[in-house]
């Protein structure tokens, strides 16, 4: 089985990694409430960084993170080393298929930061429905998919993001990191945390082992507050549920059609409604 290599031109920024609860198709509804310029954009919640890849150009800086160092790992080897990156994906895209993926799966503590980011981005590009999951002892756990030909090497893709994460400080932190940072006023922080369940069959909040409870809701709202109260510019995503409505009381709440992508069931799938809220 072979698998694609692909040379398409990437004209402007964009995801490398397939995210449940990513932002690309919801940017369009999210326009009129983003900045026109920023000095400095913050996201502590990285995930495929739909948001960061869409506001290249009017940041002058960005300052991303995440609790997930493999992740942080990735972005940190695209950014820095992207050539020696795309020779690694070339090599899984060449020896691709079930057998080998489950070998690739159940390696643990490889030796470079380059082989552990082009594992995640080959587990990535060829895992069911490119869903990220890790189990209590931090392991991918998802099976592979059935692809006839996923693109796991987009040099094109891989090379456009690399230039547009020149202007990235990338870093493993947790959000409540930016409780003492500095900000100016043309500062923007964007939060995209794992979405508060809306029913007890949608707690997917396990795209690593630290989970996202309640409780860590609420440490954000506190968080969002306290930012806002200093008048900076913050920007939340999250479920439209009777849980955030009441932790965001106060700031502008609005409604957003989303596309639910990761039910296993093809029939739950479509439109749900989230909520964006600013400061």
């Amino acid at each position: 089985m072979t698998a694609a290599l692909s040379t398409t031109p990437a004209l402007h920024p964009r995801p490398f990694l397939k995210w449940a609860g990513g932002k690309g198709r919801l940017l369009s509804q999210y326009e009129a409430f983003l900045p026109a310029a920023i000095d400095t954009y913050y996201e502590p919640f990285l995930g495929g960084g739909a948001m960061f890849f869409h506001l290249v150009g009017r940041a002058r800086r960005a300052v991303l993170g995440d609790i997930n160092p493999e992740l942080v790992n990735v972005y940190c080897c695209v950014r820095d080393e992207v050539e020696a990156l795309i020779r690694h994906l070339r090599n899984h895209q060449r020896w691709h298929s079930p057998d080998y993926y489950y070998r690739v799966r159940q390696q643990q503590a490889l030796p470079t930061p380059i082989e552990r980011a082009a594992r995640l981005i080959y587990l990535n590009k060829t895992c069911y429905n490119g869903l990220y999951r890790e189990n209590s002892q931090g392991h991918f756990n998802v099976p592979v998919g059935n692809y006839k030909n996923p693109a796991i090497c987009d040099v094109s893709l891989l090379r456009t993001a690399s230039a547009a994460l020149q202007i990235a400080d990338i870093q493993t932190f947790s959000f409540e990191a930016l409780r003492s940072r500095s900000f100016s006023a043309r500062d923007f922080v964007y939060f995209d945390p794992p979405y508060h369940p809306i029913s007890p069959t949608s707690s997917f909040t396990g795209y690593s082992r630290y989970g996202f409870s309640g409780e860590d809701q609420a440490r954000l709202a506190d968080l969002f507050r306290t930012l806002a109260a200093r008048g900076q510019r913050v920007m939340l995503s999250n479920s439209d549920c009777e849980l955030i409505r009441d932790l965001y009381q106060g700031f502008a709440l609005r409604s957003i059609q989303a596309a639910r992508a990761i039910n296993s069931r093809a029939g739950r799938r479509g439109k749900i409604g989230e909520l964006l809220i600013t400061s």
